[in-house]
């Protein structure tokens, strides 16, 4: 499942315009000098962080906070920490900055991530320092905000937990590993064939992580955020686990569930506002059940018992049908739905037109024509004879 509906990338980005204001005297104003001043402190505060010098970190704010901000940071494989200095308000010797924090994780993101925080300082004897550092708006918290980050390495993933056990993060990295490989096979290798993984302590750490309700991902066992149409050079995506939900599941719906979730991370730069839902959920699921050998009746088994009363629906199901927060059975009467239509093209045009009609829809970056054209170049039909097909086919494997 797509966080944030395939597009809840943490933060924005925001155009640095720092005006350069000149006083009477022709030297800089008070507002220009502050900002200057700030930038400073936060560019040794960043170069702490790659350093991992404590002390230095400590120098920048309130040294009680920063002990426990900086331990938490700790293991986080990072290859790049800035602050970006977008806004600043000054009364007296008090400041709130808006800036833009983008970093990069060793090895896995081609290009930052940046969250949006707003930093509270105070100046003493001229210093500035940061007094408290927190999400911007609707911006999501960090994972080291919920405390201390581990990390478990996997030869095709890298797990970043708070609150778990060194083992749990382990079998996160197994199960990942065994995804990736499933995923290009099924998709190909234009991807990066790794993924990262975001392990929370809860559901309200990884809806903080999100940066919604809880209440919206109650029973989701994971999302992944990204960008939709991304290029290479785009931030990793994550796929961001609910402990809670995901705990019950069994082995098979856990392993499930991580390569649903690394399909997303495959297909992302493919995916973009033209992709109904019913095609990149309907798609991860097809790659997530792929050779396990389950029927349809018992994956969509929602759906079954919508077919067997004789309610066969009368169209693929909408993207308003997706959502987290609407009846259980009717969103996963929409998962099946959109499993069962990749699956019919799957077996009846072949994987590779399944892959070749993804493909065609993304590029038309916008929805109106987009499936309309991919059914008519690369399965050579038209929606309306595909929807009755699905319906039939719905009706002779659920039925």
């Amino acid at each position: 499942m797509a966080g944030g509906r395939r597009a809840s990338r943490a933060g924005l980005s925001l155009v640095l315009l720092l005006a350069v204001l000149v006083g009477c005297s022709g030297g800089p104003s008070a507002d220009t000098a502050s900002s200057a001043a700030v930038q400073r402190v936060l560019d040794r505060r960043a170069a702490a962080v790659l350093d991992r010098d404590v002390s230095a970190y400590r120098a920048t704010g309130d040294p009680s906070a920063a002990s426990d901000e900086f331990a938490n940071l700790r293991e986080v494989p990072l290859a790049a920490w800035s602050y970006h200095l977008d806004r600043l308000n000054v009364s007296g010797d008090r400041a709130t900055a808006r800036v833009q924090l983008r970093y990069r994780i060793e090895g896995y993101d081609t290009a930052p991530v940046t969250a949006g925080r707003t930093l509270g300082l105070t100046r003493t004897a001229g210093t500035w320092h940061v007094d408290s550092d927190e999400p911007t708006g609707g911006s999501g918290r960090q994972l080291w905000e919920q405390g201390a980050v581990a990390v478990a390495r996997g030869k095709h993933s890298l797990v970043l937990g708070v609150g778990q056990s060194g083992e749990r993060l382990r079998s996160f990295a197994a199960l990942a590993d065994h995804a990736v490989p499933a995923v290009s096979r099924a998709w190909g290798p234009d991807w990066a064939g790794h993924v990262v993984v975001l392990v929370p302590k809860s559901l309200d750490g990884m809806a903080g992580l999100l940066g919604a309700p809880a209440a919206g991902y109650r029973g989701i066992a994971a999302v992944t955020t990204g960008e939709v149409g991304g290029s290479a050079q785009a931030p990793a995506d994550r796929i961001i686990v609910n402990p809670d939900a995901y705990g019950v599941l069994g082995d098979f719906g856990k392993q499930v569930v991580l390569t649903h979730e690394s399909t997303h991370v495959a297909t992302r730069a493919r995916t973009t506002a033209a992709t109904p839902l019913w095609l990149s959920e309907g798609y991860a699921d097809w790659v997530g059940y792929r050779g396990s050998g389950r029927t349809p009746g018992q994956v969509a088994s929602e759906l079954r018992r919508a077919v067997a009363d004789g309610h066969v629906p009368a169209a693929l199901p909408d993207d308003k049908a997706f959502g987290f927060s609407g009846d259980a059975t009717a969103l996963a009467q929409a998962y099946e739905g959109g499993w069962m239509a990749c699956r019919l093209i799957a077996g009846h045009w072949g994987e590779d037109s399944l892959n070749a009609f993804y493909r065609a829809v993304g590029d038309h970056h916008k929805r109106p024509g987009a499936v309309e054209d991919a059914l008519r170049d690369v399965l050579h039909t038209t929606p309306e004879r595909f929807t009755e097909q699905w319906r039939d086919y719905l009706r002779d494997q659920l039925g």
